[in-house]
């Protein structure tokens, strides 16, 4: 057979497979794959980095509307403050602080409102020896008790710090403990898990269970 009778020979062969081919595609002959599963997004929520709530003293260095923090807009300067409880010993607040949930301690040891705030300069706060702390020092009044977490959280293991792990490249950014917790009620509030990982496609699926 001559060189050019076994050429056409080849690419007859090769046009006929090619043919054969894109019919088998085009009838389907081997199933078509069927489309992917669209996967749902992931709640919002779930991948917010903001902390849950804001700190009187993030507020205050932001320049925000920090007039609800204004102690003296309503009571008198220089009266001193006193406190109304109940027959089961609860502070009884005015309709202005209906808003706040005293809760912060258990066996309702720590529901006077002067253990943090000093009754005679309602504009700052007050460590357990009567050390005065401004509000915006706020996680130094919670380390006075919470010594173990406080320390935790200067060390950047409680809490959240961003910023950079080597100071000579920039600053860091240690969100202060009212960042997280309601000073008045400061358990953390429960929230539903984040969803588990997606399964794999049904495709990808049975291949790997045909594989085994």
């Amino acid at each position: 057979m001559k060189g050019s009778s076994k050429e056409s020979l080849v690419l007859t062969g090769l046009t006929l497979a090619f043919l054969g081919l894109t019919a088998a595609f085009v009838f389907d002959l081997w199933g078509r794959i069927p489309a992917r599963e669209s996967l749902p997004l992931v709640d919002a929520s779930f991948t917010n980095t903001a902390t849950v709530r804001l700190s009187a003293g993030e507020l205050i260095r932001s320049d925000g509307d920090a007039s609800g923090l204004d102690c003296y807009a309503c009571h008198e300067r220089g009266k001193p403050l006193k406190l109304q409880f109940d027959a089961e010993n609860n502070v009884i607040l005015s309709k202005e602080h209906s808003d706040i949930v005293v809760g912060h301690g258990r066996h309702k040891r720590n529901n006077n409102c002067f253990n943090c705030h000093d009754e005679t300069n309602l504009e700052v706060l007050q460590t357990r020896d009567g050390h005065q702390v401004k509000l915006v020092d706020s996680s130094v009044l919670c380390g006075s008790c919470h010594g173990p977490t406080y320390r935790d959280w200067e060390a950047g293991v409680h809490g959240r710090t961003s910023g950079y792990w080597m100071r000579d490249l920039g600053e860091i950014d240690r969100k202060v403990c009212t960042s997280c917790h309601d000073p008045h009620s400061p358990a953390f509030p429960g929230r539903p898990p984040a969803p588990g990982p997606r399964s794999l496609h049904p495709i990808a699926k049975a291949s790997i269970e045909r594989a085994h």
